[in-house]
Parts: structure tokens; C-alpha cells; sequence
């Protein structure tokens, strides 16, 4: 970390097929539980999602996808102080949350998907999250290649930052998010961490998310369920090179870590 304290996002699945926590927080009395003890733990912002990006995943609905995220925001806003974010690339699911009180709009599709959806973002004075994925959730990881992923990884989020300011989202509106493990060998991903901060010249926050990923049981032969330690180690290294943010499901022992490592640089605060 270069004297930023990193600040944590508490993932929130409300998916059935989530490739770490399908199915465990569907409903929103489960959901909302699990989500205020994120808070309790201390995330500082909790990501809302209702659409799975696994690796093979397919869509779902904006009717389904509505359900299962709306709900949750809504009473989310009426509990916690700490800013909600709404992990969709769907611009009217964007809308609506933002409506029920999100702030923050997480797409891996990086404003490239539906077009409405920057105007959403834009007119609503939210913040985006711009995610690189090569490809789509079910085929990113079938053989992705690249001659320099983390030169070419760093194009295509410039790409999508200009892109996003020519729609009136200011930078300072914006955070990219190189997208580990979205259409990325392990090498890919090990290569994006190690020079995670050729991005910050970008000058927007770095979102990262290597939670319970799947190189993190390539790297320690570890289940889902057993990366925890691998998730902090690795969400820690990122913010030793710039990250702003880590996306993570082990909120507790991550928040323990930052403090660890923050307390021992003597550093103190947010970024």
C-alpha cells in the first residue's frame, strides 16, 4: 500500500448458483442477516449481486434478476450507513436499485454492454466500477490468450474509462478493476497482481477481486470454502500495489489484516 488504507467490499450473493456461496443467502431476511454481519465485520461497502459470473454461468432474466436484487437493496438502505453497491450489467436492474438507494453500479462488462446503462450511471451521479472480461461468463475461461495481458488488459480499461467520461461520468466517478479471473489463465492473473500499479496511472480507484478464486486453489490445492487465508494474502499484495478497494467474502479476517498491516507502516485512515 502506498500509504492508502484500502477500503473493503463485502460480496453479497443472492444467486443459487454463485460458485462460492450458491444459494446460502437467497431471501431477504437470509440475505440481509448475512449482509449487516459484512457490516459488523467492517465492510465499508456492500456489493448486492443477483446474477452469478462464474466461469459457465448463464443469464438470468431482468425479472428474475430484479427479484432477487431489489428486495435486498431496499432494506439494506434502511439499515446501514455504509454505501451499497449493485453488481449488474443491466441498466434498468442499475436504475432501480439506484432508485432504492444504491450509490455504486460494479459491471463487468465495463458500460459496454447495454448502452442505456451509462446513461443510468451518469444521470444518476453514481459511481461505476469498469471490470476487464474477456469474452462472457460462459466461455471467458474456455483458452483465453494475450501477447502482454497486463498491456493489453490496461488498453481496454483506458478504453472504457474515456468511453465512460465521453457519457459525462467523471473519473472521479469511476474505479476500474482488471478482472481476475474473468477470461485469465493463472499466469494471466499472477502477471495482473504483480504489476497492478502500472493501473493507477489511469487515475481512477482500483477495484480488486481475487476472493476464493479458482488460481487460488490451483496455487494451494485448497476447496472453495478452504481459500480464506489465500484471499487475504492475495487481496493484501494487491493493496501493496494500489488497490482502493478488495472484493472479498471473508470479510472479518481481511478487515484484521489491513488493520495489522496499516498499524505497522503507521498509517491511519481511508484513502
Amino acid at each position: 500500500m502506498s500509504g492508502r488504507v484500502p477500503r473493503v467490499m463485502g460480496i453479497v450473493n443472492v444467486t443459487p448458483d454463485s460458485f462460492s456461496d450458491g444459494d446460502r443467502h437467497r431471501g431477504v431476511d437470509a440475505a440481509l442477516a448475512y449482509a449487516l454481519g459484512l457490516v459488523d465485520e467492517g465492510a465499508e461497502i456492500l456489493d448486492v449481486g443477483g446474477e452469478s459470473s462464474r466461469p459457465g454461468a448463464e443469464p438470468v432474466s431482468l425479472d428474475e434478476e430484479l427479484r432477487r436484487v431489489l428486495p435486498v437493496v431496499e432494506a439494506l438502505a434502511t439499515r446501514v450507513e455504509v454505501a451499497i453497491s449493485v453488481d449488474t450489467t443491466k441498466a434498468e436492474v442499475a436504475r432501480r436499485a439506484i432508485a432504492a438507494g444504491a450509490s455504486i453500479v460494479n459491471d463487468i462488462r465495463a458500460l459496454g454492454g447495454e448502452p442505456e446503462l451509462a446513461s443510468v450511471v451518469a444521470e444518476s451521479g453514481a459511481g461505476v466500477v469498469l471490470m476487464h472480461m474477456a469474452g462472457d461468463p460462459r466461455t471467458m475461461q474456455d483458452d483465453p490468450r494475450y501477447g502482454d495481458v497486463v498491456v493489453e488488459v490496461y488498453e481496454a480499461l483506458a478504453g472504457r474509462v474515456e468511453a465512460a467520461e465521453a457519457r459525462g461520468i467523471g473519473r472521479e466517478r469511476i474505479a476500474i478493476d482488471p478482472g481476475i479471473g474473468f477470461g485469465k489463465t493463472i499466469e494471466h492473473n499472477l502477471a495482473l497482481l504483480r504489476h497492478l500499479d502500472r493501473f493507477a496511472t489511469l487515475g481512477c480507484a482500483i477495484v480488486i477481486g481475487t476472493s476464493r478464486k479458482g488460481f487460488l486453489g490451483v496455487l494451494t490445492g485448497r476447496p472453495v470454502d478452504r481459500r480464506a487465508t489465500a484471499s487475504v494474502v492475495s487481496s493484501l499484495a494487491a493493496a501493496t500495489k494500489g488497490a482502493s478497494v478488495v472484493r472479498v467474502h471473508d470479510v472479518g479476517p481481511m478487515v484484521d489484516a489491513i488493520r495489522t498491516w496499516t498499524a505497522i507502516q503507521g498509517w491511519d485512515g481511508p484513502s
